[in-house]
């Protein structure tokens, strides 16, 4: 299996299963003397952990994580980082329950395509690395590049700005900070958390699944960033938080809605704060060409319904070769989107500090002057 790595300068490699031992990430360039501690990048991953309230799944993962590599009393010492996940909730039960549908293709899983790709040896017990479970080494190489961004002035916050059709209120920064993983869905508007934790039981009951829209803001992002053509930063934003499994839309700035626009109205225009250039708008999102223009980032990604739900399916036994019924019975979240959040926000920062060092690089040997920066 090959793409388990990403980032260029800041490389996170990451390995494991749903039901395997463990899950690993391998963090390739972090600097040396950085503070980090198994207890901070456990407060990261613990607002993605499961069973933690009636909007995801009740498998019960403690994902305490483990630094066993590349700290010394405390501080990062220039060698790989390394962080382990043991996997504690998989029971026999649990196993058999795949087992008993390890030949029939789940709507909306990667069973098929997986079975094209790796034959009879792909993984069948609760989607393998096609599972979210993948996520949690995500959200600890996240937790450092949070870290990371953190002396360098950039704060990225994410929330969950839609779901089932139910739409937060236009939010400013600070009023998402303030709101910030305060109610289980993890939007900063109480007042649409409320209408959407009801609807998502209320699909729950039906025994479907509900979708819903994560918007995530990096502010303090230095202009500059981003390398234009193939690797734009938008480029490569998309490229992180596509490779979700539960993400099947991005956009940026005013995203589709520039379609309906004309020039005037889509243009952010120029003016001078002080001793800086801003912008009135952003409909770009914080990045024109693919470089940042120092306005904040902000992208939001669509993401689906999750695919396991317990309303019969028909689908294609690939032992046999015949239509079958599925009754799903594998534990699974009523919504994805509320845990997604830090999934979202982790790929964004790891991403960021890719970025800013390949940046911070390369115009260390250029040696020219900034005078709008």
């Amino acid at each position: 299996m090959l793409g388990n790595t990403f980032g260029r300068m800041f490389r996170v490699t990451a390995c494991g299963e749903s039901y395997g031992d463990a899950l690993v990430a391998i963090i390739d360039g972090c600097p040396a003397g950085l503070a980090i501690s198994d207890a901070e990048v456990q407060i990261e991953l613990d607002t993605r952990r499961p069973g933690t309230s009636p909007l995801d799944s009740p498998r019960q993962e403690t994902d305490q994580v483990h630094i066993f590599a590349g700290v010394r009393d405390g501080f990062t010492t220039g060698a790989p980082l390394g962080m382990i996940i043991h996997n504690v909730d998989r029971h026999d039960i649990h196993v058999k329950q795949y087992f008993d549908v390890k030949d029939l293709v789940r709507p909306g899983h990667a069973e098929y395509t997986y079975m094209i790709k790796y034959g009879k040896f792909a993984d069948w017990c609760g989607a393998g690395r096609a599972s979210g479970r993948e996520t949690c080494m995500r959200v600890a190489a996240g937790a450092v590049a949070k870290k990371i961004l953190a002396q360098n002035g950039v704060e990225v916050l994410g929330y969950t700005c839609e779901c089932m059709g139910i739409k937060s209120r236009q939010l400013s920064f600070e009023e998402i900070k303030a709101g910030y993983r305060k109610n289980h869905i993890n939007c900063a508007d109480p007042e649409a958390a409320e209408k959407m934790i009801a609807r998502v039981l209320e699909i729950k009951d039906e025994g479907d699944t509900a979708g819903g829209v994560v918007e995530v803001i990096a502010r303090g992002i230095p202009a500059g960033l981003g390398e234009p053509v193939f690797d734009k930063l938008n480029a490569t934003l998309a490229h992180a938080l596509m490779s979700i499994g539960a993400v099947r839309g991005v956009e940026f700035g005013a995203g589709f809605r520039v379609a309906n626009m004309k020039g005037s109205q889509c243009n952010d225009i120029p003016h001078i704060d002080g001793d800086k250039v801003r912008f009135a708008t952003n409909n770009a999102g914080g990045i024109e060409g693919g470089i940042t223009n120092g306005e904040d980032i902000v992208v939001r990604v669509a993401v689906k319904p999750t695919a396991t739900i317990s309303i019969d399916q028909q689908t294609v036994n690939l032992a046999t070769m015949k239509n079958e019924k599925l009754a799903a019975i594998t534990r699974r979240d009523p919504t994805i989107t509320a845990r997604l959040v830090a999934v979202a926000e982790a790929m964004v920062r790891i991403t960021l500090v890719d970025h800013l060092m390949l940046w911070r690089g390369y115009d260390a040997v250029q040696n020219i002057d900034h005078p709008w920066e």
